[in-house]
């Protein structure tokens, strides 16, 4: 994009940097800021490096302004109160971007960071913390971001992982026609036929190559044809190769891995799915080495396009355009029987994820089997067994864990994440079970309100099995700030 930096461009550098660990976050580089073009550095690059006394540090120094972003100015008064807290930490969280070129895409308005080590607008995080800007009274900024996501959909024709330039090979989940229906709530159907545009373009980004399709080309891209004929989706990551913010992590897994030729991929594409990592992506639940993400029709991931069908079908409907909404509700239709019918595992009675290629359900438990739930495919009877499941198994009096696999991935056990809190929570309110609802509610807001009177932080994901949330896990240390965590809160403190 205009006046963005390609970190791959600097390819030489890249690899160099992030192998030596110049820096102790993989993340500090490729956010840099260069202080003269691409070339130019590289071309200094190479000659340089020559010299026996080449120093790269300084090397980097002289050439790239190191920008690390923390909040560590912000001093909380804990005698505020946390909802206090909150409502004056979005100011702190609030970006605006500079056309200046780096690696960081410029967007027309402001928004909102998650918190700690992010500079950027995070594309599935951002309706989670759309939720508490409303109880804050910050509809400007949700109107903000909306746009910003708009304005990400009209120029690179969907709506990357975040707004940085190695980011634009993969999005997230797609909360896009949740964050319009939000605008929608606020300010009538209208808003519906406004973005309509651009639901349909992200719809058309998702789904990219479904025409292809046949028995002997069963996926492309995002999309999987199914036995029966039906269309389902994956997560995928066009470049196979390391992630620059993650490059020397991702090259370490290769060297510990005998046979896995889409390595990069999978683990790119578990990074679109937010789910970065978690065992749910391995083929031997255990080990990243295994990763098989590309291989795995995900719930959630389903559940949410087939929310964006119908998000289309309304818009439709309010145009009074009948033949497009019957063709989107029929869409929908085919989805909602392909996710009965491929993701339902009968033997266990919750939903799971489907490993196309194998033809069989994954072995892993996680809280994205509450999707059909939150998004309303789920019949009386599911609903009550997945909630049941999920009672008797995932909940603790820390919160709801995500996987109930220990490993020492950020989003296995004994992780509790913000979101997920949400999404079972809203799951068991609209399927009637507003006691359960309530012990989420409890459980989860108490955990936070612990470590708020502990550390005057909210974070961005707590163990729900010991009172040590200083390193859940992960490629990073636990981040505070935190946009999800403090908006769910607040969401989750405004109902019931």
């Amino acid at each position: 994009m205009k006046d963005t930096l390609d970190i791959l461009s600097l390819k030489n550098l890249l690899e160099d940097v992030q192998l030596q660990h110049v820096f102790p976050d993989q993340k500090i580089f490729v956010d840099a800021v260069p202080r003269f073009s691409a070339e130019e550095i590289i071309q200094k690059y190479n000659t340089g490096k020559k010299n026996e006394k080449f120093d790269l540090r300084q090397f980097v120094s002289d050439n790239f302004i190191i920008t690390e972003q923390t909040n560590n100015h912000y001093t909380t008064n804990i005698s505020k109160g946390i909802v206090n807290h909150i409502h004056e930490l979005w100011n702190v969280l609030t970006r605006q971007t500079a056309n200046q070129y780096s690696t960081l895409i410029a967007l027309p308005k402001s928004y909102i960071v998650p918190g700690g080590r992010f500079s950027e607008m995070y594309y599935w995080d951002s309706y989670f913390t759309m939720l508490g800007l409303k109880i804050s009274g910050r509809m400007d900024l949700v109107q903000n971001m909306v746009d910003n996501f708009s304005y990400l959909l009209e120029t690179a024709g969907h709506i990357p992982n975040g707004n940085r330039s190695y980011f634009l090979s993969r999005s997230q989940p797609p909360f896009y026609a949740y964050m319009i229906v939000l605008l929608q709530e606020e300010k009538g159907d209208e808003i519906l036929k406004e973005y309509l545009p651009q639901l349909l373009i992200e719809y058309n980004y998702w789904m990219k190559g479904s025409d292809g399709l046949s028995e002997e080309t069963p996926a492309t891209k995002h999309i999987v044809r199914m036995p029966d004929g039906s269309l389902l989706n994956r997560y995928w990551d066009e470049e196979n190769l390391p992630r620059p913010e993650g490059y020397a992590i991702d090259v370490s897994i290769r060297q510990r891995t005998k046979n896995n030729p889409e390595l990069y991929r999978n683990i790119r594409a578990a990074c679109e799915s937010g789910w970065d990592f978690s065992s749910r992506w391995f083929a031997d639940g255990a080990n990243i080495e295994t990763i098989c993400t590309t291989e795995i029709i995900p719930v959630d991931l389903n559940c949410l396009l087939w929310n964006l069908e119908t998000t289309i079908a309304s818009a439709y409907n309010i145009l009074n355009e009948k033949d497009k909404q019957n063709h989107f509700e029929q869409k929908a239709f085919i989805r909602k029987n392909a996710i009965d019918k491929y993701l339902w595992d009968n033997e266990n009675a919750i939903y799971k994820d489907y490993n196309f290629v194998l033809q069989e359900h994954t072995s892993s438990v996680h809280l994205a089997m509450a999707y059909p739930l939150f998004t309303g495919i789920a019949t009386e009877n599911k609903a009550k067994s997945v909630l049941g499941f999920i009672e008797k198994n995932m909940l603790y009096t820390g919160g709801l864990v995500t996987t109930i696999k220990t490993t020492n991935q950020q989003w296995d056990f004994p992780k509790c994440w913000a979101p997920l809190q949400w999404i079972v929570f809203i799951s068991a309110l609209k399927y009637g079970k507003k006691d359960f609802a309530e012990t989420i509610k409890k459980n989860w807001c108490a955990t936070v309100e612990k470590e708020f009177l502990l550390s005057g932080k909210l974070l961005e994901k707590y163990n729900v099995e010991n009172n040590s949330n200083k390193d859940a896990g992960g490629e990073y240390p636990n981040q505070d700030g935190f946009g999800w965590t403090n908006a769910v809160y607040l969401a989750l403190k405004n109902k019931i």
